[in-house]
């Protein structure tokens, strides 16, 4: 037994096709509200606002106002949507979903874009800190001790300066101290006992040999230093 296939009509073709193809459709001002209705909830968010947007001189609101509460439904979810709804009704005001999507969607993006702003601050610290508590090679070159100036100048030359007033310094005090007094008054007491033999000896005056040791002894300090 054969069944009848029904023929589409010319509108079904038209139809079809325009479904076929929504992604390239822009301003449909002179559409029949009732072709609209069989073609547009077939875009996605992003096909509806092209159209919405490009169609000039015609508010399509009466057509995708639900469209977009169904958007809004399934992006942000029934709670979301079942709440604005209240709201409007509490507040007595209508908004179109069209504009409340579009609101919804912004305040995401921001909320988003500050959490990563704040995420990527705390990578930022996290970072500084492991850095800091990094070993930093010391880039300050010390001056080397093997280069001096050919006029004594600069480090080595304050260095060898200091050492020598040091040296002096020492020089001095080992001079100065009481062990090399007592051993120059020691030798100075011989000297002048043995000038008093001498004396006694030769009373006529010293002999050249005798002048001779005896200004041998008189400075007792150079065979010190």
């Amino acid at each position: 037994m054969m069944v009848k296939q029904k023929v589409p009509s010319l509108v079904d073709l038209c139809v079809q096709t325009a479904v076929d193809n929504v992604r390239y459709l822009g301003d449909v001002g002179e559409t029949d509200i009732h072709l609209l209705e069989r073609i547009l909830p077939h875009c996605t968010v992003e096909q509806l606002m092209h159209i919405e947007n490009s169609t000039e001189g015609r508010d399509l609101s009466p057509i995708t106002d639900k469209l977009w509460k169904k958007f809004y439904e399934l992006q942000f979810g029934a709670k979301s949507t079942n709440l604005v709804t209240e709201r409007m009704q509490q507040k007595k005001v209508t908004f179109k979903w069209k504009l409340l999507f579009e609101a919804k969607t912004k305040d995401l993006e921001e909320a988003q874009q500050k959490s990563f702003n704040r995420i990527k601050e705390l990578y930022k610290k996290e970072d500084a800190r492991k850095q800091s508590r990094q070993v930093r090679l010391c880039t300050k070159v010390p001056p080397s001790s093997s280069k001096r100036s050919f006029y004594g100048g600069g480090p080595g030359s304050n260095f060898s300066n200091s050492k020598s007033g040091l040296m002096k310094k020492a020089k001095l005090e080992f001079l100065n101290s009481r062990e090399v007094k007592n051993v120059a008054a020691m030798k100075k007491n011989t000297l002048q006992r043995n000038h008093g033999v001498s004396s006694m000896r030769k009373p006529g005056g010293f002999s050249g040999s005798d002048s001779a040791s005896t200004s041998r002894l008189s400075n007792p300090t150079r065979r010190i230093f």
